[in-house]
C-alpha cells in the first residue's frame, strides 16, 4: 500500500509536518518555503501552497512544525506489518512495540524467544493508529512520548520532566486525553455547526445563483424582445422617411417640369413670334408691315406681358435632422425628420412691446419669429441667430443680449441697458438681417420715486400753465390738481416747492382750499 504523499511535490511523505492551516507537507518543500538556514527574518510570513494562508514560520524553522501523525490514515494507506512489509497489520506486540500481519502473530507467539509477548488484536481504525510506532521525543530520540506538560501544552517524554519541564506540572497522556479530548469535541462542536450554517449559506448562494441566472436570462430576452421591436419600429420610421422623401422629391420634379414645360412653351412662342416679326421687318414692304402691324404688335405685348418666375420655383432645401423628435412608431418614441423649409431672415418678423424703448437698468426685451421663404412659421429651432446693441454715441457702450431659443421657431432676446441713449439694435438671422434689422431703441432715464409733496398751489400760482415747474425742478404730471376748487387757479395761491418749503404765503382769491387740496400727493417724475 502506499503512504501518504505530499501534495506540493507529490512524492511520497516520510515524515510530514502539519501546518497551522492543518494541511502537511514534507520537510524538504517546508524547507524551500522558508528562508535559507542562517538568514535572519525567519519569522516572515509564508503561504500555504495548498490554500494559500498566511503562515508564520515558528523560530526554530520548520522543524518546530508538529509531525502529522495522522497522515497515512487521512490518506487511506492501511499499517503494514513491520516485519514482513507484505501484509496488513493485524496485531501489535505490546512487548516489541512492531505491528504484525497475521501470520507474523503466529510465527510471534510459536518463536521460543518472542512466545512470551503479548500481542494484542487491532479492531478498529483509532487501534491500528495506535498500534504504529510509538512517537519518539525529537530532543531524546530514544524516549517515547508519553507524558503532557501543561505549562507548555505539548507531549514530553522522561528525560524531558527531568530536564527542562522539571519545575511544569506534567502528567501522563492517558490522564489528561480526556479533558483535552473534550475540550477539542466541544470545538468540533461548535465548527460542525459553523459547517451546516455554511452548507446552508453555500446553498442558499448557489440558489441565489441559480436565480440571478434565471432573472438574467428572462432580462435578456425582455431586452432582445424590446430591442427587436425598436428595430422593428425604427425600420418603418425608416420607410416613412424614405417615403416622405420619395413624394417631396416626386412634388419638386413635378414643379419643375411644369415650370419647364411653361416656360418651354413661351420661349417657343416668344422665338415664333420674334422670326415673324424680324422677317417682316427685313423682308415685308411698307404696306406688308402696316398691314400686319396690329396683330403682330397685340402678339408680342401679349407674349411680353406674361409674368414668369426668373428663378427654379422650388428648391433643394432637403435636409435630414436626426435629433428631432419624430412622435411614436410601434409604441416607440422615435427621432429624425425631414426638413424642407429653410428659414428666410428677409420674411422673419420681431414683435413686442418694448421693440423700440427701454428704461435704465431694467430688463427689457423682443421676439424673434423665424419664417420660412413662404412666409410660414417654421416649427424648430436651432437656428443661427446673432443679436448687437450698440450705443450710437458712445461706441464702447454695448449691452450683451442673451438669447433664448423656444424651440419653436421663437426666439426671446433679453438685455438691460446701463446706459440712457439710442441705441442701434442688429438681429441677424444666418449672417442676414431680419425684416426691420437694425433699428433704433429708445432708452429713458429709470423711474425715481419723487421724495417731496406736491400741493395744489403750485399749479395755481402759476395761473394754470401745464408747463409750470416745481422749486426741486420737477413738472406737475398728469395735468393739475388747482386748489380744490375745480378751476384753473390764480396768482397769489400758496406756491409750496414739492420739498414742502414756502415760497410766497398768500391766500387763494377764490376762497381757502378744499380738504382734498390739503393732502400730500406723492408723485412719480421722471427727470
Amino acid at each position: 500500500m502506499s503512504g501518504p504523499r505530499c501534495p506540493q511535490c507529490a512524492r511520497p511523505c516520510a515524515s510530514p509536518r502539519l501546518l497551522p492551516c492543518l494541511h502537511s507537507l514534507c520537510e524538504p518543500c517546508l524547507r524551500r518555503l522558508g528562508p535559507p538556514e542562517g538568514v535572519p527574518g525567519a519569522a516572515r510570513p509564508v503561504l500555504c501552497p495548498v490554500c494559500d494562508a498566511e503562515l508564520s514560520l515558528p523560530a526554530g524553522g520548520v522543524g518546530q512544525f508538529p509531525p502529522d501523525c495522522l497522515a497515512g490514515s487521512r490518506a487511506g494507506a492501511a499499517a503494514g506489518c513491520d516485519l514482513c512489509a507484505d501484509g496488513a497489520a493485524a496485531g501489535r506486540c505490546l512487548t516489541c512495540g512492531v505491528r504484525l500481519c497475521r501470520f507474523c502473530c503466529r510465527a510471534h507467539r510459536r518463536q521460543k524467544k518472542t512466545a512470551s509477548h503479548a500481542v494484542t488484536e487491532l479492531e478498529s481504525t483509532k487501534d491500528c493508529s495506535q498500534a504504529g510506532k510509538p512517537l519518539l521525543c525529537p530532543s531524546h530520540p530514544t524516549e517515547e512520548l508519553q507524558l503532557f506538560c501543561e505549562q507548555c501544552d505539548q507531549p514530553v517524554c522522561r528525560d524531558c520532566v527531568l530536564g527542562r519541564h522539571r519545575q511544569h506540572r506534567c502528567d501522563f497522556a492517558g490522564n489528561v486525553i480526556h479533558r483535552h479530548g473534550d475540550a477539542l469535541r466541544e470545538l468540533l462542536k461548535s465548527s460542525q455547526q459553523h459547517m451546516d450554517t455554511l452548507e446552508d449559506v453555500l446553498s442558499q448562494v448557489d440558489e441565489m445563483g441559480s436565480a440571478v441566472c434565471s432573472r438574467a436570462e428572462a432580462v435578456a430576452t425582455e431586452i432582445c424582445l424590446f430591442a427587436r421591436g425598436y428595430v422593428k419600429a425604427i425600420e418603418e420610421h425608416r420607410d416613412r422617411l424614405l417615403k416622405q422623401l420619395e413624394d417631396l422629391k416626386v412634388q419638386k420634379e413635378n414643379l419643375l417640369h411644369l415650370q419647364k414645360a411653361q416656360l418651354q412653351q413661351l420661349l417657343l412662342d416668344m422665338r415664333t413670334g420674334v422670326e415673324f416679326t424680324e422677317h417682316l421687318l427685313t423682308s415685308g414692304s411698307d404696306v406688308e408691315i402696316l398691314i400686319t402691324k396690329g396683330v403682330v404688335s397685340s402678339r408680342l405685348t401679349k407674349l411680353n406681358s406674361v409674368a414668369y418666375s426668373t428663378h427654379p420655383t422650388v428648391d433643394d432645401r432637403i435636409q435630414f435632422s436626426p435629433h428631432e423628435r419624430a412622435g411614436q412608431c410601434g409604441g416607440y418614441e422615435v427621432f429624425g425628420a425631414i426638413l424642407n423649409k429653410a428659414v428666410d431672415p428677409a420674411r422673419c418678423t420681431l414683435h413686442g412691446e418694448d421693440l423700440h424703448s427701454a428704461r435704465q437698468n431694467q430688463l427689457s426685451g423682443f421676439t424673434l419669429l423665424c419664417k420660412d421663404a413662404a412666409g410660414e412659421r417654421l416649427g424648430r429651432g436651432g437656428e443661427a441667430v446673432r443679436v448687437t446693441i450698440t450705443h450710437r454715441d458712445k461706441r464702447d457702450c454695448a449691452v450683451k443680449p442673451t438669447v433664448c431659443d423656444n424651440g419653436d421657431g421663437t426666439y426671446c432676446i433679453s438685455y438691460v441697458p446701463e446706459e440712457p441713449g439710442l441705441y442701434a439694435v442688429c438681429v441677424c438671422v444666418k449672417g442676414q438681417h431680419v425684416q426691420g434689422s437694425p433699428f433704433t431703441v429708445t432708452v429713458k432715464h429709470k423711474f425715481r420715486e419723487h421724495q417731496g409733496v406736491f400741493h395744489c398751489c403750485t399749479f395755481c400760482s402759476s395761473g394754470g400753465q401745464k408747463a409750470a415747474r416745481c422749486a426741486c425742478g420737477g413738472t406737475m404730471p398728469g395735468g393739475y390738481q388747482g386748489c380744490g376748487h375745480g378751476h384753473k387757479g390764480h396768482p397769489g395761491c400758496h406756491h409750496w416747492s414739492c420739498c414742502g418749503q414756502v415760497k410766497e404765503s398768500s391766500e387763494c382769491l377764490c376762497g381757502p382750499p378744499s380738504d382734498t387740496s390739503q393732502r400730500s400727493l406723492l408723485r412719480t417724475v421722471a427727470l
